[in-house]
């Protein structure tokens, strides 16, 4: 009987560490493609409500004044006489709304024009959009010559003097212009090794080129060098360092970037260890006789592993 529920015992743990590491594995798989979609809908989601719709709402608003103004192009959305009479008769007899003829046309037009919209939704929804897209365009053209880089200083001058913008506008910013910039602040050229910050110690480190000449005339031959850390590679530091005690990485900087931000756990395939565990990593003998140290009362290792009777 014994023997049947021990049995059964460790069929209960098998199955739940089975378990435990056949989800962890699903997870594994399923969460990078839902989370990427989920950022995916919910960034066209922001788009959608912050910028398109309202763009969308001035072009009907636009449509809407511009049939009042020219009645030859906007004739589909024009009402006639009798139903603007009909809607004043209505408000009049009811004293509900405005029986003004001007504002009942003006009414009606701008429901007639949003009516077109909805049944035109699928494809007229997507000029906010496109409007925003192009927006964003010329407004890169536009900053990108003489004049507006300098209205861009004067406008940066202006925002980072406020008191809550010029704390979160800088970092901002840096992200931005790190993700998206062609002048990018940080130009990097290649993954390399070195011992940072002390002999002994390798760090993955980006070069970014050559020195000063002041420190070079100190180092001799050097590299600039900028060590990201984990898991916001984009801070870090930077280093100069002997041409001579750098070596390269034979991977590329989005490798680089990737085993930074997940702290050594993304390792790219040829870079890999065969037969290398992490958790199988043990001490060294050394390590675990210093490690296996009787404790004396007051707290401290007795190095000679006696005890006090």
């Amino acid at each position: 009987m014994g023997a049947r529920a021990l049995m059964a015992h460790d069929q209960s743990r098998t199955f739940a560490a089975d378990f435990k590491r056949f989800f962890g594995r699903g997870l594994g798989v399923l969460l990078p493609s839902v989370l990427t979609l989920w950022i995916l809908v919910k960034a066209y989601q922001f788009v959608d409500l912050a910028i398109a719709q309202p763009i969308n709402g001035g072009i009907r608003a636009g449509v809407a004044e511009g049939a009042e103004h020219w009645p030859t192009l906007g004739s589909p959305f024009l009402p006639t006489e009798e139903q603007v009479d009909e809607i004043v008769t209505q408000r009049q007899a009811s004293k509900n709304g405005s029986d003004q003829p001007a504002v009942v046309r003006r009414e009606l037009t701008r429901t007639a024009v949003a009516e077109w919209w909805n049944r035109y939704s699928l494809a007229l929804d997507w000029i906010g959009i496109l409007v925003a897209v192009l927006s964003v365009y010329f407004a890169g053209r536009l900053l990108g010559g003489f004049l507006g880089r300098r209205v861009q200083k004067q406008f940066e001058r202006v925002i980072t003097s406020v008191p809550l913008f010029k704390q979160i506008y800088p970092y901002v910013k840096q992200v931005v212009d790190f993700l998206f910039s062609d002048d990018k602040p940080i130009k990097f050229n290649r993954v390399v090794v070195v011992e940072y910050p002390r002999k002994g110690v390798w760090a993955v480190g980006l070069v970014t080129g050559g020195t000063m000449r002041s420190i070079e005339h100190e180092s001799g031959d050097a590299l600039t060098i900028f060590i990201p850390s984990s898991p916001t590679p984009f801070t870090g530091y930077t280093i100069t360092v002997p041409r001579d005690e750098v070596r390269e990485l034979p991977i590329s900087i989005d490798e680089a970037l990737r085993f930074t931000i997940s702290g050594g756990v993304l390792i790219p395939p040829h870079e890999t260890l065969p037969d290398r565990d992490p958790d199988s990593v043990s001490l060294t003998s050394e390590e675990g006789r210093i490690l296996q140290q009787p404790e004396t009362p007051d707290g401290h290792s007795d190095p000679e592993g006696t005890k006090e009777s």
